[in-house]
């Protein structure tokens, strides 16, 4: 069963997190979600990535703000591949843990998503999938075509009722 391990820093970034929970429940793939810390629970966060090949997800997605150490760290305990989500938070408005996630070193990459862009962190997860299985690839194609069709019908609705009218209604 293809499914995904998502962890985050603390259960204040949940509702940030809720974003990768929601494209994959679209998408029909399995999730765990779990808290741990790369600071506070270091043990805990190395098993959790140690453990997720066999018990065979096969991407993680890690939310965290601030330093944000916590996908390098698990990209440091496992060779599946980590999307990394920086949480918008602290002094410099998620800045700072764009920059910890996106800047690993030569041979442990994270690939990194927009300041809380858990919602993407699902996507991407999905096209990763979608390489070894055909039916979430299916179900990838779906959603593009339904956000298509989604931007097709605002712009038809633009062009009948005109500007105004269009802001009025939104």
């Amino acid at each position: 069963m293809i499914k995904v391990l998502i962890i985050m820093g603390s259960d204040s970034d949940l509702p940030i997190m809720q974003g990768a929970i929601s494209a994959l429940d679209k998408l029909g793939i399995a999730y765990e979600v779990n808290i741990s810390s790369a600071h506070r629970v270091p043990e805990k966060t190395a098993k959790l990535a140690k453990e997720a090949e066999e018990k065979d997800f096969s991407v993680i997605i890690a939310g965290a703000g601030m330093a944000a150490h916590l996908p390098g760290v698990l990209a440091a305990y496992t060779t599946l591949p980590v999307i990394g989500v920086p949480i918008k938070g602290g002094a410099l408005n998620g800045v700072d843990a764009l920059y910890a996630i996106v800047q690993m070193p030569k041979g442990i990459p994270v690939a990194t998503v927009a300041i809380n862009g858990a919602y993407n962190a699902g996507v991407l997860a999905g096209q990763m999938i979608g390489l070894m299985d055909k039916n979430v690839a299916k179900e990838v194609k779906k959603m593009r075509a339904s956000m298509a069709e989604e931007v097709e019908g605002k712009d038809k609705k633009l062009q009948q009722i005109g500007v105004e009218k269009y802001i009025e209604n939104r």
